[in-house]
């Protein structure tokens, strides 16, 4: 089978970061399908550290997480943001934990994609972190922000490219 048949490494292989979004809604629907794409995602333990909140545009809250990133333009634009915090009080393994938070972005970013949608993965904003936890009513001590996914209807197209697998491994096989 090619990985042009195979609808998962199609997905992978074609999924790039979108910044710019149409003023368009994002139906409930595909905020869930979204969510439980992350929901889904392997954690050690079983544990499930991730917590999710959702803002739509126009949500009070959007301004103030714009203001805690240089990113700030794509986050005035987005549709839907989704700050992807770790509940302290469930981690384990903070490495293990924090992979398995990466795996449930990682799951979403595939969802969005898969939808016709647009998403980028917002990491910078943890450089204020403390500021944003604020922004969205959460206690510091019991939340972690590891990132927040800005998504949307996308009003381009995104590129990039890629290391050649050379520069990547290690040890020849």
């Amino acid at each position: 089978m090619s990985t042009q048949q195979n609808e998962v490494l199609n997905t992978i292989f074609r999924r790039r970061s979108i910044r710019a979004f149409t003023r368009d809604p994002v139906d409930r629907e595909s905020v869930e399908t979204i969510l439980q794409a992350g929901r889904w995602a392997p954690s050690g333990l079983n544990n499930q550290p991730w917590r999710f909140m959702v803002l739509c545009a126009g949500d009070s809250r959007q301004e103030g997480l714009a203001e805690c990133t240089r990113y700030g333009g794509i986050v005035r634009k987005a549709r839907v943001l989704i700050p992807v915090c770790i509940d302290k009080a469930s981690m384990y393994s903070a490495t293990k934990d924090h992979q398995s938070i990466g795996a449930c972005m990682q799951n979403m970013l595939l969802a969005v994609h898969s939808l016709g949608l647009g998403g980028v993965w917002l990491g910078e904003i943890l450089n204020r972190e403390e500021q944003a936890l604020n922004v969205l009513g959460l206690d510091n001590e019991a939340y972690g922000l590891m990132a927040v996914l800005a998504l949307g209807h996308p009003a381009e197209e995104g590129t990039s490219d890629r290391k050649p697998m050379q520069e990547l491994i290690l040890q020849e096989w």
